[in-house]
């Protein structure tokens, strides 16, 4: 991977929102990309907006050597998802260069690199926009190299392994889920934050018909949200402004990920990777069903539109009538999703081959979709310098 990465970055990571197309069949809100071809077999992407501004972002990179993917789901605003976006894949190329190769200390370096330099332009940015404080996001990362799979998290966001089992005399998959959910619905969750701020009995509360830190936010791992880390924020004055004042002792958030790292089996067939809109309405085992039994093209879509399905149906609708429905208004039946499906062919030499000589490219999903099918002016973002 290292001699790819030795040209210069731009080159590395490619050109931003490649490929794909929007529209989505009829659904101005839904972007995809069907089928491309990374060096161990074939990826998919689709991304469906319900919030007024998208949260979620996501990006996919290939080489001969090396495949890496994003999923970074948003809160409180799309700045945080969108500096991630654009930064924690270059610190991964960087701290790989620097230590001979991929590592979960390689992955570690870039997740705490990443956090710090969002954190140094909330600093920047307060005294103007204080509220950047509150913003933050969930981070998935997923790499394959050298027939090894890495995956590491912040928040809930998850990524499930397809694996093919043999049931009687025929073959079906089932699925492993290879990350955490940082999620405080989870009891082992629920004491972990506890344990970080031992003398707080309110440290967790269940609120709204579900359980969040000191009310507020149900992950307990993230880059961002910065008020819930730094207790200079939470108590100035400029930001007691734009919310209630928090009576926190210390942290109660980190952006320490969870990292694992398995070698790639002959019977591990694909990988899915999707924020937590897609998990909100599918299963593990009803996802990997649904790509198992289903052709290639198009894969990512489908995900999303059986999730949208479930959506509707929970709400008494047709699957028409939600396409319909706006941006923003839309948030109140589903969540943004964002789902990339990895076929694993274990078919190296065939995959290179049909890479081809361009075989270096960076797929990133719009930063949002709806700007993207309309004339309306593009969001203002957070500045990076």
């Amino acid at each position: 991977m290292l001699r790819w990465c030795a040209k210069p970055l731009e080159r590395c990571l490619g050109r931003r929102g490649g490929g794909g197309g929007g529209g989505g069949g009829g659904d101005g809100l839904l972007w995809h990309s069907d089928l491309k071809p990374h060096a161990s077999g074939d990826y998919s992407i689709a991304v469906v907006q319900a919030n007024s501004c998208l949260e979620d972002q996501s990006q996919v990179f290939t080489s001969p050597s090396a495949t890496y993917v994003g999923v970074y789901d948003g809160h409180g605003g799309p700045e945080a998802s969108r500096f991630v976006n654009k930064h924690l894949f270059p610190y991964l190329h960087k701290f790989a260069l620097e230590q001979g190769g991929l590592s979960p200390d390689v992955i570690k370096k870039a997740f705490s690199a990443t956090e710090d330099e969002f954190v140094r332009l909330v600093k920047q940015a307060f005294p103007v926009q204080p509220q950047i404080a509150s913003v933050g996001s969930c981070c998935l990362f997923g790499a394959i190299a050298d027939d090894t799979l890495y995956v590491a998290n912040l928040g809930d966001s998850r990524a499930v392994l397809g694996r093919r089992v043999v049931n009687g005399k025929k073959n079906a998959a089932t699925a492993e889920r290879l990350s955490t959910d940082h999620n405080v619905a989870a009891e082992e969750v629920r004491k972990e934050v506890k344990a970080l701020d031992p003398d707080d009995s309110h440290i967790v509360m269940y609120c709204r018909g579900v359980w969040r830190i000191k009310g507020i936010i149900q992950v307990s791992r993230s880059i961002g949200d910065v008020y819930l880390k730094k207790p200079e924020f939470y108590r100035d004055p400029i930001f007691r402004q734009f919310g209630n004042a928090i009576p926190l002792r210390r942290p109660v958030m980190t952006a320490e990920p969870s990292i694992i790292v398995r070698k790639i089996k002959p019977q591990d067939l694909f990988l899915i990777f999707a924020s937590d809109g897609l998990w909100e309405q599918l299963s593990d085992e009803a996802a990997v069903d649904i790509v198992y039994n289903s052709p290639r093209t198009g894969i990512a879509k489908k995900l999303v539109r059986a999730a949208l399905q479930e959506a509707a149906k929970k709400r008494e609708m047709r699957y028409s009538d939600i396409k319909k429905i706006a941006k923003g208004v839309r948030r109140h039946f589903h969540d943004d999703i964002t789902v990339v499906v990895i076929y694993l062919d274990h078919q190296k030499n065939s995959s290179n081959t049909r890479l081809g000589n361009c075989s270096i490219e960076n797929t990133t999903a719009p930063v949002d979709i709806f700007s993207l099918n309309s004339v309306e002016p593009k969001e203002p973002l957070l500045p990076t310098t």
